[in-house]
């Protein structure tokens, strides 16, 4: 079979090209994303019950949906909130992999169950179910130049001509307009004409419901004998202003009538106006883009941006856009970043190739096998649904490096045929492959199998290693096929007999050459004598591999251990806390201090906040607000105090003057998904029944032990019930004795200070709500009050304030929950010098020690899976060994000497931990699927080796020196693979900017496991052959007979394989 590739070089490069052009096609089709879909896919549930304070909303709308959301079909955790605005918030997330779209409608079936329970207010408004990724994946603002327009426009505008464009867009989960001043017809009642003309909030509630609807009257002439039919329109509902003002409440005789106007104020104002958005130092409005689950990132952007651009010019006069954040800008830096990389290391590699080979002819053949099989390997990717992201392009930048070991394998064994006097290219080639065929492929099997239990993992790990793996194996097959079929054929073609080069004048190049081949020559034999020693000294050998063992374990016991690094994204996001019960307009001053010494530096290129809404809680309320930093290009901030965590403690430095505010800097998730801060989170919960101050106190008490520590930077939570509250108690019996109705209290109070909705019109062809409420000055203090009438069953108005009492208390102004659970929500971040992995180990030491019993915790969000990540990465690497062990005992047909194998691995894995601590790294997901990946690469070194010795010893040569032999005939193949390998690697391992994190973790590891690896592993393999070969012939005999000649030992077969 392999002769007929030999002999039909056209059918081999035919296989190559149609591969290479597959290749092309697969990368033209394959999607562009930072990560793979590595995100829970999540279903939000959004309610309002205005008027309602935090704990009502819990009680009331939350808790009957989560009854009935809890343990929906795939479901993993919930979280919910609530706040005094009225707001109910519920994430549902599921397992991995579960359609989004089936999740969605699970949950609104759940969600329809729970709807009789919920107050009719709640259920006028309309409970919302949304497929939404939890973290925004971009955020953009519009504002107003010349200050020509208001927020309350600005925000219109956008929802008009914007927002249903933006949710067209395939994959757009939701467009969350921050403040929701959508526009409303505004109905300000004045208590004192109220109480003049006897008028009760409900009053104007039924005459709006009454006379502002949409009817359907019928029509004139229909099914009757008359020639014509016509349509009987009423004017429906009302959207001028004065038609409103109009509104006729009741008759006061003698053909008057008492209209809207006299006893309100209408205008068209906002629904909402707890909120104010700021961009650029100007008024604006602030959008957040959400993706769904298993939706492209890079696609979404790109159409929101041109959406943007596209509409600019029709955008009001002196109205602008600024997109302070999107996930776009970094992933094309990073992508171009390692598509640079991928180039430099395919330079180095073939740069080391041609000065062990020292022949252009030579080096072009895997020149040439290695784009095939990289460029190959996207037709694959895009079979098996992946898509070209940071993990797949990592994994082909590894694979430049192991791929062109297949293709050097050959040509240097077609080399040595030719060296011992094959006549032609074709002739060596025939042999040679005879030779080494089966090592190709079992060395291929062994590579492949490293990566077999990988496809077993589950979750966002399971998802990393898999894209890693699985493109690197693709690789490594298709490499497999190359060596098996274009190699041959171009060495066939290309590699002629080697002519005397004694005879002719020698240029630089070959003094060059000649120099290194002496010099590799004298360092081969001083390299044969070390083995000699060692081989009869194997207690050396013992030693020394148990200081490995001890170096790595402690190695791995003090490298930080980490799960997704974060990088430097150019992002940086605020959260502002003032003291509970702060106005939003002191909070606004508070912003305009932050915003003015953003403007003064000038690395922030762009900036953008929301006053009222805490991006870290997802909770509304006067006392927050929060704003998104964009530094500027990473081309522009090269110095160290120019990183984005120096401009951090920068702006932590800056603001710690500010009075009452507290201002915490944080940086985006490394995972859109996870979450809106980097660094840690969990939740700490009340298992019992204790009210919210306890568990604010128990949850304080908590976090201060934990500070503590030295591993924690900080933890923080928002939560706080000292917010000024007022507890109203309504003295039924003299409520009941005055002939009054509760429930006109309680109606009464909703449409002076809640606040009611009654009905819709409509306006820019979307409709809007009809709100009465008293304006802000007619319920600014306790003492409004008393302007307040209700009327009692003798149609008399009496003062609402003799049947209420009022007590000054304290309260939440937003409450949350954790699996139908009290919780309160902890975000935190691990010291300089500590990993996640430390802080998650002191969380769990300190709850241990001081957490009550009737309190408990969960992690959530990105530090829920690395923990789940770390109890799998131990397993992982354990299988992939047994994969190995098992596989090279089938090949030698032993369980002893695989041992030989695999006991030379810590070598490389001390290496491997040992440069990823020296360098100030994690041990993260990227280093360990480098680990991986390294199991393969120094097996397969061992394997050469092994494979050779072995060959050697079935011919009847003496065990140790069949050991020294098969080392030293391998040691130059070895070497130049293992070099190749490692500065195809150095530009990861030396990358600095974008990016620079991923790159270093995966780089530095596999540079100095493949280095320390290699430089003592062919020391450390030759005497471990020997020990385990030696107890295998004690146990099964030696594999030659005795009487066999030493002249039948094939000394001369350097490449046999």
């Amino acid at each position: 079979m392999l002769k007929t590739f030999i002999e039909r070089p056209v059918l081999s490069t035919v296989i190559s090209i149609l591969i290479t052009i597959l290749g092309i096609l697969g990368l033209m089709s394959l999607p562009i994303e930072q990560y793979p879909e590595i995100a829970p896919p999540t279903v939000q549930v959004n309610a309002t019950y205005t008027g309602a304070n935090a704990e009502t909303v819990l009680n009331s709308v939350v808790t009957p949906l989560e009854e009935e959301i809890n343990g929906v079909e795939g479901m993993t955790y919930m979280t919910s909130s609530a706040a005094n605005d009225g707001s109910a918030k519920i994430s549902v997330y599921f397992e991995l992999g579960v359609d989004p779209d089936i999740a969605a409608v699970n949950v609104q079936n759940r969600v329809s169950r729970a709807t009789s329970k919920l107050p009719q207010a709640v259920v006028q408004t309309g409970v919302t179910t949304l497929k939404s990724q939890t973290s925004a994946l971009m955020f953009f603002a519009l504002y107003s130049k010349n200050k020509q327009f208001d927020e309350t426009y600005i925000q219109n505008y956008a929802k008009i001509n914007l927002v249903p464009k933006l949710q067209r867009v395939k994959g757009v989960g939701q467009v969350n307009v921050f403040g929701a001043k959508d526009y409303s017809m505004r109905i300000w009642i004045d208590p004192e004409k109220m109480a003049t003309y006897g008028v009760l909030p409900k009053d104007i509630q039924n005459a709006l419901q009454e006379q502002n609807v949409e009817a359907a009257p019928g029509k004139f002439g229909e099914n009757a004998e008359g020639v014509y039919e016509y349509v009987i329109k009423y004017k429906g509902r009302l959207s001028v202003i004065e038609d409103y003002e109009n509104i006729v409440i009741k008759s006061t005789g003698n053909g008057n009538f008492l209209h809207l106007k006299d006893v309100a104020t209408v205008e068209l104002g906002g629904f909402n106006y707890g909120t104010k958005n700021i961009a650029m130092g100007q008024e604006g409005v602030a959008v957040g883009v959400f993706q769904t689950s298993g939706s492209n990132a890079q696609d979404i952007i790109t159409e929101v941006m041109s959406i943007l651009e596209q509409t600019k010019p029709d955008f009001p006069k002196g109205v602008d856009y600024v997109i302070p954040y999107n996930t776009k800008t970094f992933l094309d830096a990073s992508i171009s970043k390692v598509i640079s990389t991928l180039v430099e290391a395919f330079i180095l590699v073939f740069i080391v190739v041609f000065l062990f080979l020292q022949d252009f002819r030579s080096t072009l053949i895997p020149a040439i096998a290695v784009p095939v099989a990289i460029i190959g390997t996207f037709f694959f990717l895009q079979l098996f649904g992946f898509s070209i992201n940071m993990l797949t392009l990592f994994a082909m930048i590894l694979a430049i490096g192991i791929v062109v070991d297949d293709a050097i394998v050959v040509v240097e064994a077609v080399h040595a045929k030719l060296d011992e006097g094959a006549k032609s290219g074709k002739e060596a080639t025939l042999s040679a492959m005879s030779e080494i065929s089966g090592a190709i492929v079992s060395i291929t099997l062994v590579m492949s199998a490293v990566f077999i239990p990988v496809s077993f993992l589950s979750g966002p790990s399971g998802v990393f290693y898999q894209q890693f793996a699985i493109t690197l194996a693709i690789s490594i097959l298709i490499s497999a096929v190359n060596a098996l079929t274009l190699s041959p054929a171009l060495c066939a073609l290309f590699l002629k007999p080697h002519k005397d080069s004694d005879h002719h004048k020698k240029n630089l190049k070959d003094r060059f050459f000649l120099a290194f081949n002496t010099g590799f020559n004298k360092m081969n034999e001083k390299y044969t004598g070390s083995l000699r020693f060692l081989v009869r000294k194997r207690w050396v050998t013992g030693i020394a591999l148990l200081v490995f063992c001890g170096i790595t374990y402690f190695l791995f016991q003090t490298t930080p251990s980490g799960f997704i690094p974060n990088e430097d994204r150019g992002i940086i996001m605020a959260d502002l806390t003032l003291p509970p019960g702060t106005t939003l307009e002191k909070t606004q001053k508070a912003v305009d201090e932050l915003d003015s010494i953003l403007a003064s530096m000038d690395i922030v290129e762009a900036r953008m906040s929301v006053v009222g809404f805490s991006l870290l809680n997802n909770v509304n309320g006067g006392s927050y607000a929060f704003t998104v930093i964009k530094l500027k290009d990473w081309a522009y901030r090269k110095e160290a105090n120019q990183q984005v965590d120096a401009v951090v403690g920068e702006l932590f430095g800056r603001t710690a003057h500010f009075k009452d505010a507290r201002a915490l800097f944080f940086t985006p998730p490394s995972v859109q998904g996870f979450g809106t801060a980097d660094g840690f989170e969990f939740k700490i919960q009340d298992k019992g029944d204790d009210d919210w101050a306890t568990v604010s106190k128990v949850s304080n008490e908590f976090l201060g032990e934990l500070m503590k520590r030295p591993e924690i930077q900080y933890a923080m939570t928002n939560f706080n019930p000292n917010f000024p509250q007022y507890q109203m108690d309504i003295n039924v019996e003299r409520a009941k004795d005055a002939g009054v109705s509760i429930s006109d209290i309680f109606n009464t109070m909703q449409g002076y200070y809640g606040g009611l909705y009654t009905t819709d019109f409509n306006k820019f062809g979307k409709q809007y709500r009809v709100m009465i409420q008293a304006k802000p000055s007619d319920r600014a203090t306790e003492e409004s009050i008393n302007n307040i009438y209700v009327r009692n069953a003798n149609n008399q108005q009496v003062a609402i304030s003799q049947f209420i009492d009022f007590k000054r208390i304290y309260g939440p102004e937003a409450v949350a929950r954790f699996n139908m659970l009290k919780a309160v929500n902890v975000n935190g971040k691990a010291k300089p010098g500590y990993s996640s992995g430390d802080a998650i180990k002191a969380i769990q030491e300190v709850a241990a020690q001081h957490l009550p019993q009737s309190y408990t915790y969960e992690f959530s969000g990105m530090t829920r899976e690395e923990i789940l990540a770390g109890t799998q990465a131990a397993g992982v690497f354990l299988l992939s060994l047994i994969f190995v062990y098992f596989l090279l005992s089938a090949q030698y047909e032993s369980y002893l000497v695989p041992l030989s194998v695999l006991l030379s691995l810590p070598v490389g894995i001390a290496g491997a931990i040992g440069f990823v601590k020296l360098a100030g790294l994690e041990n993260n997901i990227y280093f360990q699927v480098a680990l991986i990946m390294l199991i393969g690469l120094l097996a397969k070194n061992a394997i050469l080796i092994v494979e050779f010795a072995i060959q050697r010893r079935r011919h009847g040569m003496d065990l140790m020196q069949a050991a020294i032999e098969g080392a030293k005939a391998r040691l130059r193949p070895i070497l130049m693979t293992s070099l190749a390998f490692i500065f195809g690697l150095l530009p990861l391992a030396l990358a600095s900017g974008v990016g620079a994190v991923g790159n270093r973790s995966i780089g530095m590891g596999a540079v100095g496991g493949m280095l320390i690896g290699t430089i003592f592993g062919v020391f450390v393999i030759p005497v471990l052959f020997v020990i385990f070969q030696s107890l295998q012939e004690r146990i099964s005999g030696k594999p030659f007979e005795e009487k066999q000649s030493d002249d039948v030992i094939l000394l001369n077969e350097e490449y046999e394989e």
